[in-house]
């Protein structure tokens, strides 16, 4: 599990093929990698990947047919920003809200306009996760924990203040741009329950 408040921006630095997948390397001087062992999870713009590999301020992961064809992690390339969180350990603050690291589906940038310091971001998220995205309610983009602003239809909005765009990869994020969506647990499991239920 997560909390969807970023660590550190990574770079990637290697795309490997290997039997039929990818073993991924990020550069990321900026996170702590003393508590971390191989085997242990790295959320990466919002996926949950294991590390496979420790080099000093590098890491590695194999990332699947699978996770590539349903995140943004397939069109990666080297020098590309990727937001990075450890594993949520019990003791840890929840700053943001939980976040599992199952991407559940692929959104689209649609416009970003000024608001005093801040940004007003407008995503486009696939018809299929529109319904579990309401205003005020919690978002994950590419890994970050985000406040709905407004709704409407597919298309729904965020604030972005000053913190926020200096410290993930959203600085380096234009319209058009691809981003991973983790829609809150608490709206899926609420959907189960009612369709179970009958009402």
């Amino acid at each position: 599990m997560f909390t969807g408040i970023v660590q550190a921006v990574g770079r990637v630095v290697r795309l490997e093929a290997r039997g039929g997948d990818v073993r991924l390397g990020i550069e990321a001087p900026a996170l702590d990698f003393a508590d971390v062992r191989p085997g242990d999870s790295i959320a990466v713009s919002g996926v949950c990947l294991t590390a496979v590999e420790l080099d000093g301020a590098r890491f590695a992961a194999d990332v699947s047919n699978e996770t590539l064809a349903l995140t943004t992690l397939g069109t990666l390339k080297p020098g590309d920003s990727v937001n990075l969180e450890k594993a949520l350990r019990l003791a840890d603050r929840l700053g943001g809200h939980l976040v599992a690291g199952h991407v559940d589906g692929v959104g689209h940038v649609v416009a970003v306009r000024p608001d005093a310091r801040s940004q007003r971001w407008t995503f486009e998220a696939p018809a299929a996760l529109a319904r579990y995205i309401a205003a005020k309610g919690s978002i994950c983009i590419d890994g970050v924990s985000l406040t709905v602003n407004e709704v409407e239809g597919r298309r729904f909005g965020v604030n972005l203040i000053p913190h926020t765009i200096a410290h993930t990869a959203f600085r380096a994020r234009r319209p058009g741009d691809a981003v991973n969506l983790e829609v809150d647990l608490v709206a899926r499991y609420v959907e189960r329950l009612l369709g179970e239920s009958g009402v």
